[in-house]
């Protein structure tokens, strides 16, 4: 029997190229049998399936902003904050009188905002993002929190609450509500972005050596602050969902979502010593973190129980990142 091509198989499917596109998927498909045979029945169940999504669209949302800054070897912990502070803005506008387009579009700009902010101060200050953006975490959580008078906020009813709302019988065929369509679309965008355009090249050259993208001619300044706001853009379209979910302005809502959005991207393949990522991978590494709290409350675990599962994850996404380097000889 001639070994050679099962050896150049195993070889290919074992290269930590194969491993980096291919793991999370595996990962995926792996924690969903797990809770499939464990979990109640209805784990399964089309219902949760679509819960599933639902919760998938507000932390991969904020992922794919993510993505860019953890390319760009940034990181972003204010995401949580400037969510809340989203939802918050949207209901004070949405009672205030204004269209729902207006409430949405006020929204994602305050997200940006956010983002430039955060940006400006990591390029100009030249302080490192993990600083800044804790600081930042509490700011803007603060901000929400004073802006609401530290209370929720109701809104009229509009055309916002469907975006993540169950699908009625007669929207059947779009198979998940709108909002996780919007994540998919977005997602294709940041693919055309990374992948066909200057301040694409421009963010991997930046994450992979930030002094040769300086010599090169790149404006590392002004990509970083680019990247930032767009993380912030995509927070406050992740807000925009939070708040569709909601039905309310809530200042407190989305703490610790942080942590699922970068443990989404680094599953999915990005790394914190920046030059990498995937946007399809940390799609379903958004898909994965939501999976493991469904199956964990379908399991009638206790909050804790989720989230010390959640930080093993975060543990071994990066060692194994890092043993992807040292594989590969970086």
């Amino acid at each position: 029997m001639n070994r050679k091509p099962l050896h150049r198989v195993f070889a290919r499917l074992t290269d930590p190229d194969t491993l980096a596109r291919l793991g999370p998927l595996v990962g995926l498909c792996g924690v969903f049998l797990m809770f499939a045979l464990l979990a109640p029945p209805s784990f399964a169940s089309g219902g949760n399936l679509e819960t599933i999504a639902r919760q998938t669209a507000i932390v991969g949302t904020a992922a794919l902003g993510m993505t860019m800054v953890i390319i760009a070897g940034g990181i972003d912990l204010s995401v949580g904050s400037i969510i809340a502070f989203v939802t918050v803005i949207i209901a004070s506008l949405l009672q205030s009188g204004v269209s729902p387009a207006v409430a949405a579009g006020g929204g994602v700009l305050a997200g940006a905002g956010c983002g430039l902010a955060n940006g400006i101060l990591i390029t100009r200050l030249r302080v490192v993002p993990f600083v800044v953006t804790l600081g930042t975490l509490l700011v803007v959580r603060g901000a929400a929190k004073g802006f609401a008078h530290e209370q929720k906020i109701d809104a009229p009813l509009t055309g916002l609450n469907d975006l993540l709302a169950s699908l009625p019988g007669e929207r059947a065929w779009l198979l998940a509500p709108p909002g996780v369509w919007l994540m998919a679309v977005l997602a294709v965008v940041i693919v055309l972005l990374l992948t066909y355009t200057r301040l694409g090249r421009h963010i991997f050259a930046v994450g992979s050596s930030e002094n040769t993208a300086r010599l090169c001619g790149v404006a590392v300044e002004k990509v970083k602050t680019a990247v930032y706001v767009l993380s912030g853009a995509f927070a406050g379209i992740a807000g925009l969902l939070q708040f569709s979910r909601l039905t309310v302005g809530d200042p407190t809502v989305a703490v610790g979502i942080e942590l699922d959005v970068i443990a989404a991207v680094v599953i999915g393949g990005g790394s914190f010593s920046g030059g990498e990522g995937s946007v399809l991978g940390t799609v379903v590494g958004a898909f994965i973190m939501t999976t493991i709290r469904s199956g964990c409350a379908q399991m009638g675990l206790s909050n804790w129980v989720q989230e010390i599962v959640t930080g093993i994850i975060i543990v071994l996404a990066v060692a194994l990142d890092r043993l992807r380097h040292r594989k590969s000889g970086q």
